[in-house]
């Protein structure tokens, strides 16, 4: 477990949020006592890198808009993500902004249309380049979990793609499955 006690699960970050509520980073840092923040880096249209082509079922080059974020868990940085989205669904939106969405992003797609219903991952564990390594604060040498997420909609189309990077020393991922 990671030295801070945190154990990270995915549903609550693929569920739209009700009216009002925190999005679900801050949500459930405030549910364990804690305080979690977050900070927009980047966000607008880019091409897509050949990855997130993949990910996105788009050609390489094809127009994404993309979100990098700078996660916080009680002021210190526990998480970088980027996430992209295709052109059709977030050009134009708050996505392509960098002010922070009420709610969280997976609300405001929900309120476009676009509810996730089936997500899947990938982790895996690697060293961080050095631009990562400053942005997460971590020592030379020391390894990152990359998850690579895709959410896809009830038509089995990607409307979300993120990566993420955690220290791995920081962090317990905790996965529940259902059958059936």
């Amino acid at each position: 477990m990671g030295d801070n006690g945190w154990i990270s699960t995915s549903m609550p970050y693929l569920k739209p949020r009700a009216a009002g509520e925190a999005d679900a980073w801050s949500g459930e840092a405030a549910a364990r006592g804690r305080r979690g923040g977050q900070r927009i880096l980047h966000a607008g249209e880019t091409p897509a890198t050949a990855e997130v082509a993949a990910l996105l079922g788009l050609a390489e080059g094809d127009l994404v808009v993309a979100r990098r974020r700078l996660i916080d868990l009680d002021g210190e940085p526990c998480e970088l993500t980027d996430t992209y989205y295709p052109y059709g669904i977030a050009a134009g939106t708050p996505l392509a902004r960098t002010a922070r969405i009420p709610g969280g992003a997976v609300t405001l797609l929900a309120s476009l249309g676009h509810v996730g219903v089936r997500a899947v991952e990938q982790v895996t564990a690697l060293v961080p380049d050095p631009a990562e390594r400053e942005r997460l604060a971590l020592d030379p040498g020391q390894p990152v979990l990359r998850i690579t997420r895709v959410t896809y909609d009830a038509a089995d189309r990607p409307i979300q793609a993120d990566v993420m990077l955690m220290p791995a020393a920081r962090q317990q991922l905790r996965y529940e499955i259902r059958i059936g």
